[in-house]
């Protein structure tokens, strides 16, 4: 088990299986060094999506809720990384998180909701966990999920 496993478990986190492609893309493309995720929803470690993260920022979601979401969107992009480099102390640095949230037109809080994947990254990597970000605010995302964000990483 790798160290930053260790670290996640010693938060209380499991890495899920990694979720499938539900479109002609695939979840991650490695171009030298760098490793490029495809957006990951806010799934729970049963590949579900739960009902408290299904709807917008501002309307049925709260804050709190939208960071919980974001949070476990980190996680599974970490799933995925590991699916694609085998072990996560290969890391070298958390390069982009970008991070799209679902909300309505006037919730200005995008950024404190993102903070719960930027937050995870650098909680499970340390300084290879900082990285450069955008959030947007969204009309809608796939399944109704709250949040999906994406990554990108160099590894060695």
């Amino acid at each position: 088990m790798s160290t930053v496993e260790k670290k996640l478990e010693g938060m209380g986190i499991t890495l899920p299986t990694p979720a499938a492609p539900v479109a002609n893309y695939v979840p991650f493309v490695r171009t030298g060094n760098l490793i490029v995720i495809s957006g990951q929803l806010c799934l729970g470690l049963d590949g579900k999506l739960a009902d408290a993260h299904k709807g917008k920022l501002g309307a049925e979601i709260t804050p709190e809720i939208g960071q919980q979401a974001a949070r476990l969107c980190a996680i599974n992009l970490l799933a995925q990384l590991k699916a694609a480099v085998g072990d996560l102390d290969r890391v070298v640095r958390c390069v982009r998180l970008g991070g799209f949230i679902n909300a309505v037109p006037s919730f200005a809080g995008l950024a404190p909701v993102m903070n719960g994947a930027s937050d995870l990254m650098v909680e499970a990597l340390g300084d290879k966990g900082r990285h450069a970000r955008s959030t947007v605010g969204v009309a809608e995302l796939p399944l109704d999920a709250c949040v999906e964000v994406e990554g990108m990483f160099e590894v060695q």
